[in-house]
């Protein structure tokens, strides 16, 4: 497996089949090394990258508390048949600090996360755009669990004609049903347990949907399940658990038909957590 800290350093590109790219700020997890597995059924050639980018924190604090394991994920992605690992410097990456032409997410990054965290998917755009330039991927993964990521990356790789194919791989989680998350080894014991009521209230949303429930009582179902965890711990409190379009990430009206995106966002003890689940609403279509 080779280390670059250049583009210049990447292997060459493969003869026969694609390149597929796998982008991360390192600190890896099962979660990510899920994400390498199918990049490697879908490329010749698996590359990742590991760059923490400052554009999208909105706290120097995190910035820099964020942890760097850059040997231990190397160690990781070559037990994987990661081809290359790419990771640069802020230097590399932004020469002369930060750049002055940035990707805006539109009104995707005023909604839901974007709004908690201002700046933050212009900040992610900005770097996934430069890391496609760099890298030249034929496709590029990334967790479903990040669904107004997602949804602003393929807004981003539509609306300015990259010709990178943008594939969401589905939530890898615990057994007991926790989306797999860095943040999670923060949680207590007490407030792992009530994390679960996170996948509880999304799995509550989604036997709604399937029961033809409209899109007004699906919001309202998990809801109702979130409200009760409030209920049960003072450590938990939930910022917000809504029906996303899947293609903008607005919030959908309360008679919508079709797929939505049910995303919830709480914080357990201190610690944010988010989560979602793709369910089709479609109460003519119901039984």
């Amino acid at each position: 497996m080779r280390l670059a800290s250049t583009a210049a350093e990447l292997p060459e590109r493969p003869r026969d089949g694609a390149r597929a790219i796998v982008m991360t700020m390192g600190a890896l997890h099962e979660g990510h090394l899920t994400l390498v597995r199918r990049a490697r059924e879908l490329g010749a050639q698996v590359i990742v990258t590991i760059f923490v980018n400052p554009l999208q924190f909105n706290d120097p604090a995190d910035l820099e508390r964020y942890p760097r394991t850059l040997e231990a994920d190397c160690a990781l992605l070559e037990a994987e048949g990661v081809d290359a690992v790419f990771a640069p410097s802020v230097e590399e990456m932004y020469p002369g600090g930060d750049p002055v032409v940035t990707v805006s997410a539109g009104a995707i990054g005023e909604v839901f996360e974007g709004a908690h965290r201002p700046g933050h998917f212009d900040g992610v755009l900005t770097v996934v755009l430069k890391l496609m330039h760099l890298t030249s991927p034929d496709v590029a993964l990334f967790g479903a669990k990040d669904a107004q990521q997602v949804i602003a990356v393929r807004a981003m790789v539509r609306d300015l004609a990259v010709p990178v194919r943008v594939e969401a791989v589905p939530t890898v989680r615990d057994p007991d049903g926790l989306a797999l998350s860095s943040r999670n080894v923060h949680l207590s014991r007490a407030d792992r347990e009530a994390a679960l009521a996170l996948p509880r209230a999304l799995a509550a949303a989604a036997a709604a949907a399937r029961n033809g429930d409209p899109a007004a009582d699906v919001v309202r179902t998990g809801t109702n399940v979130l409200t009760e965890a409030t209920r049960a711990s003072a450590k938990f409190a939930v910022d917000y658990f809504a029906a996303l379009d899947p293609r903008t990430a607005q919030q959908v009206p309360d008679d919508h038909r079709g797929e939505a995106v049910i995303a919830v966002a709480a914080t357990v003890g201190g610690t944010r957590l988010i989560d979602n689940m793709t369910v089709l609403i479609d109460p003519e279509g119901s039984p």
